[in-house]
């Protein structure tokens, strides 16, 4: 399995480039991350971070974690300034192996076709004698994004999508300039995988600990890690399944071990792939973001709680929003619950920020928004929806509160499944860990209407 080292650029008290009150080192941070993440779910190969946080390091040390590894390949992830506009890549400017040369041409055409429909200026493929190119001792390459000091290079930086398109463009380049294998664990066309996920964290060591503890159990289990809206999780997975029955016996199973934060997840599609649906399909399939509201807030609380007894009741405050938004407004809530993992506030996003979506959480060092009230929270999600699913303008009744709405591409995703990539990044399987979570509220609605017909049933049959 092929060694690559993705080196985020600068770092700690060096911040690289900084303009207003963004710095380079986070943008670095924030694209290597996301590079990591497409590679690990997508690829076979040992991925490894320079730095995984704003930690200071030398020049020096960040290619000696690359020598001492006997890497295959070291790629350092910068962003430019001082004047100047567009994407650019380095080599080291003297004597390199003509494989350096053509992962070089492989990785900046693959960014490049990725990012020219953004209008980006291709500067092209160029030589330097930058320190870590001059130093490690395998193929490396430097990627100068984006101008963070040129205002329109600075608006793509902030846009979600461009950022997700950008680190998905160098994963993939990466993965073909060095041949890495695909991973099979992909269900295939017109399949549905079902993947039992023991636990979701912040923090990679408790990831560790919760693998641990499932492996004495004898219970077989790895760490895989994943990006809602900017943040990162990792999350323990305990098997995979074709039948659905079977990933709920084993997250059953899970649960028995009283790990009681044991779900699924969906991977692939009984729809048929996009290249064999029309081009325009109407309408909409899918199960839509707007329609209506079919779960009493009772219900929606009554599921939280289960979970989490101390969770904040908000559900009828989603219930009677939605409607000005003409939202699912219960699916918007299985959404807050997954992005919060059940209230519990688990990643960056504090229970103070209001912040139920995850809105502009892009990493340990930015938490995110942060709203006045549970209300202005509330409305900033179903307004952020409402950007990805609708053209029309915002209902005129509240006003937008939502500070990423005009970044968002207007009426990009019309369903659930259609956020994937957008809202969360890589996030394939994103729009189905939320519908799975709505399919359970749906039953606990079923399993509560049913009990109370059998009470009207045996007060009628008291009255006979």
């Amino acid at each position: 399995m092929k060694t690559i080292v993705l080196d985020p650029g600068h770092g700690g008290q060096d911040t690289g480039a900084t303009y207003r009150q963004y710095r380079e080192k986070d943008f670095n941070l924030e694209v290597a991350l996301l590079v990591r993440n497409y590679l690990l779910e997508s690829y076979s190969a040992n991925v490894l971070m320079t730095r995984t946080t704003d930690k200071t390091l030398t020049l020096a040390e960040r290619t000696e974690i690359a020598n001492d590894k006997n890497a295959n390949f070291f790629c350092s992830i910068h962003h430019n300034a001082a004047g100047g506009r567009g994407f650019e890549s380095y080599i080291y400017s003297g004597s390199v192996p003509d494989s350096t040369k053509r992962i070089q041409d492989i990785v900046h055409q693959e960014v490049y076709y990725a990012i020219d429909q953004y209008g980006v200026v291709n500067r092209g493929q160029k030589r330097a004698n930058f320190f870590v190119l001059r130093n490690t001792e395998m193929d490396a390459l430097l990627l100068e994004i984006l101008f963070i000091d040129n205002e329109q290079d600075l608006q793509l930086i902030l846009n979600d999508e461009f950022v997700n398109d950008v680190a998905k463009a160098v994963a993939q380049g990466i993965a073909k300039a060095l041949s890495l294998p695909r991973k099979t664990t992909k269900p295939p066309a017109g399949k549905v995988l079902y993947k039992v996920i023991a636990g979701s964290f912040n923090e990679e060591v408790n990831a560790e600990e919760r693998v641990a503890f499932l492996k004495d159990k004898g219970v077989d289990a790895w760490i895989y890690p994943v990006t809602i809206e900017g943040q990162l999780f990792y999350r323990v997975q305990a098997g995979a399944f074709a039948e659905k029955e079977n990933a709920l016996e084993q997250e059953v199973k899970i649960q028995q071990l009283g790990i009681t934060d044991a779900f699924l997840v969906t991977e692939g599609t009984s729809e048929p792939p996009e290249s064999d649906k029309p081009s325009n399909p109407e309408p909409v399939k899918g199960f839509s973001i707007l329609g209506p509201t079919l779960l009493r807030p009772e219900t929606l609380h009554q599921f939280l709680e289960r979970v989490n007894p101390n969770a904040p009741d908000l559900a009828a405050l989603y219930v009677e929003l939605s409607r000005v938004y003409g939202i699912r407004g219960d699916v918007a809530f299985a959404q807050a619950v997954h992005e919060t993992n059940y209230f519990r506030f688990t990643g960056v996003v504090q229970p103070g920020q209001n912040n139920y979506a995850g809105i502009g959480a892009t990493g340990p060092n930015e938490p995110g928004a942060t709203f006045a009230t549970p209300k202005e929270g509330v409305l900033a999600h179903l307004q952020h929806l409402f950007a990805y699913a609708s053209t029309e303008q915002p209902p005129s009744e509240f006003e937008i509160v939502d500070p990423r709405f005009s970044l968002v591409k207007r009426g990009s995703a019309k369903t659930w499944i259609q956020l994937n990539g957008k809202w969360a990044v890589p996030g394939t399987t994103y729009g189905q860990q939320i519908l799975d979570l709505y399919e359970r509220m749906l039953q606990l609605e079923i399993e509560l209407v049913n009990a109370h017909i059998d009470q009207l049933e045996k007060a009628k049959q008291q009255l006979d």
